[in-house]
């Protein structure tokens, strides 16, 4: 069951709602308009059109699988690996869904766009401050975070089209976001045992299923923290009898 409310907004807070949103955006934001700087250098060097940068920014706005399409469609991939890659590499949203405050947005719209923009950033963001999000700080923070995208990657073409130079590593920009937003997150001993479960089902799979080991890695941590909340839930009910 997930611990936000649904805030109910008057008109006359929306708009500081939404500078709360944008505001809440600016520290794993900002990181990621250097990342998408990467991201379109990395379009432009693998000899796709320039537009293509933009266009997967809206199409499957998701970085690590827009840096992992930009190379399928630079080899002519066939349209079902690129499919089945999305999927896999996609599918721990799946279990984002469980948590994240999706119930405090009530316009459908809104609401189409907020289950759309789930991307790792705002996840983390609201995972880490659990409580009360309103749908207006809610989607002002996910617009933000797409708008630092798109906007990293036209600058990235930009850089492009002046940079002669190949530039190596590109696709392994994302790895710097992903390990600060997991510092973020972890800030006290009591989430400690989350990052540990993590790591564990990671090398578990690692070793036990090297073909796919990051779906089976979010399997086997879902089950784990499964477990792990149940056991959570136990031991508190115990001390409160």
């Amino acid at each position: 069951m997930s611990v936000f409310q649904r805030v109910r907004v008057p008109p006359s807070a929306r708009l500081a709602e939404v500078r709360a949103g944008v505001q809440s955006s600016l520290a794993a934001g900002l990181g990621m308009i250097p990342l998408g700087v990467a991201f379109g250098l990395l379009v432009v060097q693998s000899g796709l059109p320039w537009w293509m940068a933009p266009a997967l920014s809206v199409a499957a706005f998701a970085g690590s699988l827009e840096l992992i399409l930009v190379g399928l469609l630079a080899a002519g991939a066939p349209l079902l690996t690129i499919a089945l890659t999305a999927f896999f590499v996609n599918f721990r949203h799946v279990f984002y869904a469980v948590s994240f405050p999706l119930q405090a947005v009530r316009n459908p719209i809104a609401k189409a766009y907020s289950a759309y923009a789930l991307i790792d950033e705002a996840y983390a963001l609201t995972a880490a401050s659990p409580g009360s999000w309103s749908a207006w700080r809610l989607v002002a923070m996910q617009a933000a975070f797409q708008t630092y995208w798109v906007t990293g990657g036209l600058l990235g073409v930009a850089v492009a089209t002046v940079v002669p130079a190949h530039i190596e590593g590109l696709e392994f920009a994302l790895c710097a976001l992903y390990v600060a937003i997991t510092l973020d997150a972890v800030r006290s001993r009591g989430q400690v045992p989350t990052l540990v479960l993590a790591g564990l089902s990671f090398t578990v799979a690692l070793v036990a299923v090297p073909q796919a080991p990051l779906f089976a890695a979010l399997l086997l941590f879902a089950g784990l923290l499964a477990v792990r909340f149940l056991a959570v839930r136990r031991r508190t009910a115990v001390a409160h009898a």
